[in-house]
């Protein structure tokens, strides 16, 4: 077994086999099948096709399918909507890793081991390498089983996962593999014939796990979705009254439904960590370099990262557990995940998460860890999106004494800089755009020729998706420590976390993506709330979160910011007899294509997922205002589908303008820098692609030609987004129910004097149509969204914070959800429901946070009868699932699963 690792068995009993599962094959690796040292292809995961709606680094037509991907990319598990139906348990097979010998990974019995597909391997096509979880090659699989299980692998129909039973020998090892495919029974019914037929398992055996899994459906409590009338689960359904114009408050209140965003889980009120264990933490020194007093918590939380970036192993003898790994002798050390042992000190994260509420000063916090460590000590790199790069600069000068300010660089839309040139500044603050940037064009030098004191990622869930570019950019930097702030770790399922431990260098297993989806994700989602399994998932998710990653809220006690009352409020919409026609066309047209999905699907075949998703997005949408679903990218453009350049004349720029607006209401990225171009004064070309004006710009001086099709382009080529919508002139244009429900509130909020109203939509041509309603009604407001530069930006806010007569901020929910303070409000309207609470939520502590000094109110604008309702269903599990990974104490609600066409199912029907 080598001389480097001892055998351990961590538990003295062969494990669960729902609960000890290995990863799923995944992808072409190293090493070839008999002797070291083998050819390279990249990785995929071979048990899920690559996924259409995660985030890409270019931009693809059909435009309408990639606007409504990435419009959908924050679905409750829709991120990983390709994957179709959830993976159940078939059997297990018993066999022997072989070829060993030739190999130095050393595993004990017990263990996860982690297979791939090796198509590339020039000894056997069919090669299956089996590694331990460090990577490293243990063996292989024998060549007439590889025979059997490579088609089924290569063709997606099933995931392979084992775990070792025994000792490695000289020659081979023993391992079980567990057999995983589709739930659906028709298909799974064919495949089990198949593996049956091959001899991979027996009858008797996929038999009984069927009745499991038929079993574990039940227990879940799944069906198949509610009705187009159903309201919120357990709450019940309160129906807006017709108000006069002049409706005071208290009538909007009494006809409204308060709304507690917390839900409670009695399983995570059993591992709740309290507040005692927060408020006794041990707190640093002020920093000499800080002219601005910290809070006793924010001491406390510099504390803890000086603590963090020098972490050490557990002591001999102790029973403490540091980053899942634990010491059993002086030379034995095991990780409580994977159940990988070593006789090696394995290598510790330096660093971690700072998720504190939104408001709470992590950059102060972040500050303060930079002047405490001594800017001597090698320079910071600090990643930020565009909208608040400015705002740490000016934090720096802000908090740090005149005479100990650090040199600090803003390195964004500027000449490229060699890495030694970098290292004469002591914080380095860029953008996710460079990052993505400069690792695209392969440059090792500049950002990725530095290796940094540390790293800190801002609004960090920016890298939530594992198999997105800039994830992938981020993971590649050198540092010796690195942080993640983000107030909102997880936003729409467990993967998200996987992403971000990726970032931090975990060690012992969790760091591969299939080992992460069999221990953590797929246990948490798919079994009960009583399943070992899941227990165990949610204990080992809950024991890292504690440890890499320090929450306060703003309602703990010991925090004290002495906020004033939050109240929030759901305001029931009712359509009228012509919305009512519109929306259930659409819907009908919704359950077509889905029922269509499913049918393929149960066949074997795929169906257009994005279909679906498109239909969701109109739904959503014309709940706001008919008129915003009708038209599409795909329809606009086909205009042009015969011209490779669109003529910019007077009739194509208001086309190629409300294609434009449409992509960046769907959220695409710049194809060079891969910002999102809401963010990044967006443009379209004439040869009808996408890009941050500032980088396409730069292009054209460079090479003079689309980076997409290679047409030629000058600056006379670019469209620009239209600066203000002439759309809605007539006053029936600009009202829908929404509309006259929102102006309803805004006549009686503002009744009060000095109170100021933010209103949020994801959608910046909603703000066109509610902006041109607040025109007729004769209200001053302003307006933040992706078109403007920074200096209009700028403008919108100090209108509201200084100009009395400007008390309405019209919002872009996904521009403004970060880095503005917005306290000058009191008032947040939500005119629509974005999939992910977390985006919602950061868009609220806009205006209640530090600062504030007015009670503040919050509306959720909400359609009775449609799909906005079941969006609050799923907002709960989200709520849920990131209380489990805390282990929060929360108020109502009850454990529900989450699947992915099981969500979409219940929004339809």
């Amino acid at each position: 077994m080598g001389s480097q690792k001892r055998a351990l068995d961590p538990a003295g009993t062969a494990p669960d086999a729902r609960s000890n599962k290995l990863a799923r094959v995944s992808g072409l690796s190293s090493s070839q099948d008999r002797t070291p040292g083998g050819s390279q292809a990249s990785h995929r995961n071979l048990a899920t096709p690559p996924s259409s709606h995660s985030q890409s680094s270019s931009f693809r037509f059909p435009a309408s399918t990639q606007a409504i991907d990435d419009e959908e990319a924050e679905l409750i598990d829709l991120t990983q909507a390709e994957e179709g139906p959830p993976l159940e348990l078939y059997g297990t097979h018993d066999a022997k890793i072989v070829g060993v010998r030739y190999y130095n990974g050393v595993v004990t019995p017990h263990e996860l081991v982690v297979c791939k597909r090796e198509p590339q391997n020039q000894y056997d096509g069919n090669a299956i390498r089996v590694d331990n979880v460090m990577g490293q090659q243990i063996g292989h699989v024998p060549r007439n089983l590889a025979a059997k299980l490579a088609p089924y692998l290569d063709g997606n129909e099933i995931a392979l996962e084992g775990v070792l039973t025994g000792e490695k020998g000289f020659y081979d090892c023993p391992i079980r593999f567990y057999f995983y495919g589709t739930s659906l029974p028709e298909a799974r019914l064919t495949l089990e014939g198949k593996l049956k037929s091959d001899k991979l398992l027996k009858a008797t055996e996929m038999k009984n796990t069927r009745k499991e899994a038929e079993a574990r459906r039940k227990a879940t409590g799944m069906r198949s979705g509610m009705t187009s009338g159903s309201g919120l689960s357990g709450t019940a359904a309160v129906t807006a009254q017709k108000q006069e114009q002049e409706a005071s408050l208290r009538n909007l209140v009494a006809t409204s439904e308060t709304y507690d965003a917390v839900r409670e889980d009695s399983f995570t009120d059993t591992l709740a960590t309290g507040e005692d264990v927060l408020k006794a933490m041990p707190t640093a020194e002020q920093p000499d370099a800080l002219k601005s007093q910290m809070l006793p918590y924010q001491l406390q939380g510099l504390a803890w990262m000086l603590a963090k970036e020098n972490v050490k192993l557990p002591p001999v003898g102790s029973k403490d557990i540091v980053q899942l790994w634990q010491r059993r002798t002086s030379t034995a050390y095991i990780n409580l995940a994977t159940s990988f042992a070593t006789s090696s000190p394995p290598k510790l994260i330096s660093g971690g998460i700072l998720a504190d509420d939104m408001g709470l000063g992590k950059t102060l916090q972040i500050i303060s860890l930079i002047v405490s460590d001594g800017v001597e000590n090698g320079p910071t790199l600090i990643v930020a999106p565009v909208s608040v790069l400015s705002n740490w600069e000016q934090q720096i000068k802000s908090h740090v004494k005149n005479d100990q300010q650090p040199r600090v660089l803003v390195y964004h839309s500027c000449k490229p800089m060699s890495g030694d040139e970098l290292r004469e500044y002591q914080v380095v603050i860029t953008t996710y755009g460079m990052i993505g940037s400069e690792s695209k064009a392969g440059h090792t030098g500049r950002l990725y020729g530095v290796e940094w004191r540390r790293i800190v990622l801002d609004e960090g869930h920016t890298i939530r998706n594992p198999k997105a570019q800039l994830a992938l950019a981020t993971h590649k930097l050198k540092a010796r420590s690195r942080w993640i702030l983000t107030g909102t770790p997880i936003i729409n399922n467990v993967k998200d976390f996987f992403s971000l431990l990726r970032f931090l260098k975990l060690t012992g297993g969790l760091e591969d993506e299939g080992l992460f989806s069999a221990v953590i994700a797929r246990p948490i989602k798919q079994n009960y709330n009583q399943h070992p399994s899941r227990v165990k998932a949610v204990n080992l998710l809950g024991h890292l979160m504690k440890d890499i990653c320090l929450r306060r809220r703003k309602d703990m006690k010991f925090v004290n910011l002495n906020l004033p009352p939050k109240t929030e409020y759901i305001h029931r919409v009712t359509f009228d007899k012509s919305e009512k026609t519109k929306y259930d066309a659409l819907l009908a047209e919704a359950q077509g294509e889905l029922e269509q999905y499913q049918e393929k699907s149960k066949h074997g075949q795929k169906g257009r997922y994005t279909n679906i998703l498109e239909r969701l997005l109109r739904l959503r949408q014309v709940c706001n205002h008919w008129v915003l679903a009708q038209e599409r990218v795909e329809d606009l453009l086909r205009l042009f589908e015969d011209q490779k350049i669109v003529p910019l004349t007077d009739e194509n720029i208001p086309i190629l303008q409300r294609a434009l607006q449409l992509m960046i209401e769907s959220q695409e990225e710049c194809a060079i820098c891969f910002e999102d171009i809401a963010l990044h004064q967006p443009v379209i070309t004439a040869c009808k692609h996408v890009f941050g004006k500032p980088c396409i710009m730069k292009t054209i001086e460079m090479q003079g030609k689309c980076p997409m099709c290679r047409n030629q382009l000058s600056p006379e080529s670019l469209v620009d987004a239209a600066t203000e919508s002439n759309s809605f002139e007539a006053d029936d244009e600009c009202r829908s129910s929404k509309t006259d429900a929102l102006v309803k509130i805004l006549n009686a909020t503002l009744k009060n004097d000095g109170s100021k109203v933010v209103i949020f939509s994801q959608w910046t041509s909603f703000l066109n149509i509610i902006q041109a309603r607040l025109k007729k009604a004769g209200m001053t407001y302003t307006r933040i969204d992706g078109s403007m530069v920074k200096k209009n930006r700028d403008a919108a806010i100090t209108a509201l914070n200084e100009d009395p007569d400007t008390r309405i901020l019209l919002a872009s929910l996904q521009v403004c959800s970060v880095g503005l303070n917005l306290v000058a409000a009191d008032t947040v309207v939500l005119a629509d429901s974005w999939w992910a609470p977390a985006i919602e939520d950061q868009a609220v502590d806009r205006v209640h946070r530090l600062g504030q000094t007015r009670p503040t109110t919050i509306w959720r604008l909400i359609v009775e009868g449609t799909i906005e309702e079941r969006v609050l269903d799923i907002q709960a599990e989200k709520r849920k699932l990131v209380s489990e990974a805390f282990q929060e104490k929360a108020k109502g609600g009850r454990a529900k699963d989450t699947r992915s066409l099981a969500d979409i199912t219940r929004l339809l029907r």
